[in-house]
């Protein structure tokens, strides 16, 4: 019988595991389309020393997590814009992406009460995923310090 899942809020312990599921992840399906520009800026985003100082900032991470186990992470940046998020290979296609967004967006609402939109910056191999969760393209594709990305927004 499978483990339950469980969702919390990153404690600065966790930015080690946080960082490696990030990486791992994006070695697999992303980094292909970056630059070594784009890729070095990413690598430099998700160093887990970054992810806890943003997170005394604007930002705040939640985790699914399985027998003490990260295994997805969703960054929201200003209670309305993902910065991150990542699931395992392993855990792909169980709707916890779509849990981690949800409950996301409820921890936001009381910081922003009208909040009725969420942006996304999405790689190009996350369209589609993004797309499945309501997401829509709202501009072209472009490049930033080499990372390349599509501007997409979900109406609340």
């Amino acid at each position: 019988m499978p483990k339950e899942v469980a969702y919390r809020l990153m404690e600065c312990a966790d930015a080690e595991s946080v960082s490696r599921l990030i990486l791992d992840s994006f070695t697999e399906f992303i980094a292909d389309e970056y630059s070594d520009k784009g890729r070095a800026e990413f690598a430099r985003y998700i160093q887990p020393a970054a992810i806890v100082e943003r997170t005394s900032a604007n930002h705040f991470v939640l985790l699914a997590v399985q027998e003490h186990k990260v295994v997805a992470v969703i960054e929201i940046r200003g209670n309305d814009h993902v910065a991150l998020m990542f699931v395992d290979v392993k855990f792909q296609r169980r709707g916890i992406a779509r849990e981690l967004l949800q409950r996301a967006i409820a921890l936001a609402r009381p910081a922003k009460p009208a909040l009725d939109r969420v942006t996304v910056n999405s790689s190009r191999f996350g369209v589609a995923f993004y797309e499945k969760l309501g997401f829509r393209q709202t501009g072209p594709e472009r490049i930033v310090n080499g990372i390349v990305f599509i501007p997409m927004a979900h109406q609340l």
